[in-house]
């Protein structure tokens, strides 16, 4: 029967070990929040968020506690009987990452019967108390016994630490502990017709011949029960001089197990387990004596234990505080901070900008640029009327084409005295082919997102009510709507789901037309929480852009 133990332990175990490629991807808990920390590490938080201290705070995180029920299993001189039941509680705290404290209390129901008889049991003094006499009557030694056990284990965590992946939605674990167990034996010797020796020897005198083998001890174990129709209500042999409680002996024991947790969200979790029990008692199915012929000689030399096998419903608990440890990866904070800083002070980098245009080398096209001549974005000297004087050496400024070429200090000759008498009143007015727009919309507020939200704020609206009101009252005005982030494809994405929902709320929620915004999205140079608002009256931009990467679109 053992070996049926041992296979359905395995099946099971297997069962679970396929959910162990279930992952929770998303991230632990934000390292910076306060409220998460006790009151006895928020000195270490705060030297942490002042970066003095490399290593964040331990966060608080919430208890576990499981109910369980199951199969135990009696290893004992007494052969297994077949399935009886058991019951467990326990309360469950992380000290650490790999390494939690779990209290457990259990109710269990052990069974045996020998399907081997037995005509030595002149020691045993429950069945000689019955009626029986040793020599003559052969017995079937048999037993059951309740179990109480408390105990208090150390349980360590195998597979939370994850170098490729940030979450599991398994966790493996195995189990170590003391604690005390107390017990109650009883054996069926009897009904109300009285004891069982004649049906007893009538099944050894049925299976003598034969010999009591394994290949039919399921017969014979049949036989047996058929033939005991009465109760465990023989008190076993109890060891002398024992402590008791209530009644029951009480020993110390020591368990091990291992177990495996599947999770099934951030509050509840099943559990398939195996535990042992160690126990300093070979009484605990009232028989410790060996048969040698017809007489007891000497006491077994191995002491009796027993296992539980059983599935559990565990519930995390704890309010302002993280779940269970164990379930965490102490890697994901080192690892998201990398990809993506937000609490490291990162050294601002100092490039070669060998003429002081302010582009770097790396990048300029004009190495040479003057001092002074202010450049484009390739470092390449502005040339505003494009007649080949730089700017900042170019007397005339904006030479009409029809004027150019133009001489060393970019001065046109213009044709006629009449075409350039036009051509100049047309510069002086401002006006290069038709009325001039002007905008005095003023400064516009910026739009700051907590987080990686996408969703707007109250403030955040109350201010877009604003800047809708100012462009009302200013119809000539465009705005530009930019975002920043071009770190990566990710942060990319969440800058344009920012600025298409500024632009989306003004345009549906304050009725202001989709063609005054110009979108911009993943710039560089500003802050990625924040969104900027801008008079962007006479420049030329796009007010819709497909999303770069859809598939990393941050959920509402």
């Amino acid at each position: 029967m053992a070996s049926k133990k041992y296979v359905l332990l395995g099946l099971l175990f297997c069962l679970f070990a396929s959910a162990s490629f279930a992952q929770v991807s998303a991230s632990s808990y934000d390292i910076r929040d306060s409220s998460l920390i006790p009151a006895k590490r928020l000195p270490q938080h705060n030297e942490f968020l002042q970066n003095a201290y490399p290593f964040p705070a331990m966060p608080r995180n919430q208890w576990e506690i499981g109910i369980k029920g199951g199969l135990p299993f009696g290893s004992t001189d007494v052969r297994y009987w077949g399935p009886t039941g058991g019951l467990g509680i326990h309360v469950r705290k992380a000290l650490g990452y790999v390494f939690s404290l779990r209290g457990e209390f259990d109710w269990l129901r052990v069974k045996g019967l020998n399907f081997e008889p037995s005509g030595d049991y002149a020691n045993n003094p429950a069945w000689k108390s019955q009626g029986y006499t040793p020599g003559v009557d052969h017995v079937f030694y048999n037993y059951r016994s309740t179990i109480n056990e408390l105990t208090i284990q150390g349980v360590v965590t195998l597979n939370n630490i994850r170098f490729h992946k940030a979450k599991t939605g398994f966790n493996v674990y195995g189990l170590a502990g003391i604690g005390l167990s107390r017990y109650n034996t009883f054996i069926n010797t009897h009904n109300s017709s009285g004891n069982y020796a004649a049906a007893f020897d009538a099944i050894y005198n049925q299976y003598n011949n034969g010999g009591f083998t394994y290949s039919n001890r399921k017969a014979i174990k049949k036989a047996v029960k058929a033939a005991m129709t009465g109760k465990f209500d023989t008190p076993a042999e109890q060891d002398q001089g024992q402590p008791k409680l209530g009644g029951w002996p009480v020993y110390p024991v020591i368990v091990l197990g291992v177990g495996g947790e599947y999770k099934l969200n951030n509050k509840f979790n099943l559990a398939l387990e195996y535990k042992h029990t160690f126990i300093k008692t070979d009484l605990l199915d009232g028989q410790q004596w060996q048969e040698n012929g017809l007489t007891q000689t000497a006491q077994t030399r191995d002491f009796d234990s027993y296992g539980f096998l059983s599935v559990g419903l565990n519930y995390n608990i704890g309010s302002k505080a993280v779940e269970p440890l164990w379930w965490l990866n102490p890697l994901d904070y080192a690892y998201s901070e990398i990809n993506a800083p937000r609490h490291m002070k990162l050294p601002k980098p100092v490039l070669d900008d060998s003429d002081g245009d302010g582009v770097t080398d790396q990048f300029d096209l004009e190495p040479n640029t003057p001092k002074g001549c202010p450049v484009d974005t390739h470092g390449v000297s502005r040339d505003t009327d494009g007649d080949g004087v730089p700017d900042c050496k170019d007397k005339e400024l904006i030479t009409p084409t029809i004027c150019q070429p133009v001489d060393a200090d970019g001065v046109g000759k213009c044709p006629e005295p009449q075409c350039c008498k036009d051509i100049k009143a047309m510069l002086d007015s401002g006006n290069y082919g038709g009325p001039k727009s002007k905008c005095s919309i003023g400064d516009l507020p910026s739009i700051t997102f907590k987080g990686r939200a996408v969703t707007l704020s109250k403030d955040g609206k109350a201010l877009l009510a604003s800047v809708a009101e100012k462009m009302r009252n200013n119809p000539n005005c465009k705005v530009a709507v930019v975002g920043y982030g071009e770190s990566s494809k990710a942060a990319q994405q969440l800058s344009w789901d920012r600025v298409n929902e500024v632009i989306k709320y003004l345009v549906e929620k304050e009725g202001i037309s989709a063609d005054r915004f110009i979108f911009r999205y993943g710039q560089n140079g500003g802050e990625e929480n924040t969104i900027d608002l801008k008079d962007g009256t006479g420049e030329e931009g796009p007010n819709t852009v497909p999303a770069p990467h859809p598939n990393l679109r941050k959920k509402k």
